[in-house]
């Protein structure tokens, strides 16, 4: 079983060993997370190149994770991602092996984001095509708009409150919620 978190990765070091289409699929993630980025790979296709990442082209050497905290195994070599990976794994790092994922400890989710709220599917198995469908269908489920601000200021509040006050507003707050996504108090 694998466990669900949201991890804050801001200002780490992730490496991508790999410049092909797999790279450029999951590098937007690490980005989108405010990684800094290294790709390393002997040939890094126009995708990668073009995005806002460290390049060095030339074959991984394992003295490349030192100071790494996330990496990704995604070349078209098995034996050069079991490597990557199983040395990642020895050293305590985060790692995603792009053809095998159980040899690897990380795992990309589908995600659905909208107004701040984001959600993360895995199927706990490796059905990406479900996960993704389950996004699809996540996606379209959700309501067009969510008053977040307004939500997060009134739980601020209620927190400032005695505890029978506080208790009575987080409850108002929750009906108010469940109501507004169309679930029964």
């Amino acid at each position: 079983m694998l466990l669900a978190a949201f991890l804050n990765l801001t200002g780490e070091r992730a490496l991508v060993v790999g410049g092909g289409r797999v790279a450029a699929r999951r590098i937007p993630a690490l980005l989108q997370a405010q990684m800094k980025v290294t790709v390393i790979a002997p040939a890094i296709c126009t995708e990668v190149r073009a995005q806002h990442v460290t390049l060095m082209e030339r074959p991984y050497s394992s003295s490349d994770l030192q100071g790494i905290r996330l990496v990704l195994a995604c070349t078209d070599h098995s034996a050069t991602n079991d490597a990557v990976a199983a040395e990642a794994l020895r050293l305590g790092l985060l790692v995603s092996h792009a053809g095998a994922a159980e040899r690897g400890n990380l795992r990309f989710p589908a995600v659905v984001e909208r107004h701040g709220v984001q959600m993360a599917l895995s199927t706990g198995r490796e059905l990406p095509m479900l996960a993704q469908a389950l996004r699809e269908r996540l996606d379209a489920m959700l309501p067009a708009t969510l008053p977040l601000e307004a939500w997060t200021q009134r739980r601020i509040q209620a927190l400032t409150l005695g505890e029978a006050q506080r208790k009575a507003a987080l409850d108002h707050l929750r009906l108010d919620i469940r109501r507004s996504l169309g679930l029964e108090a």
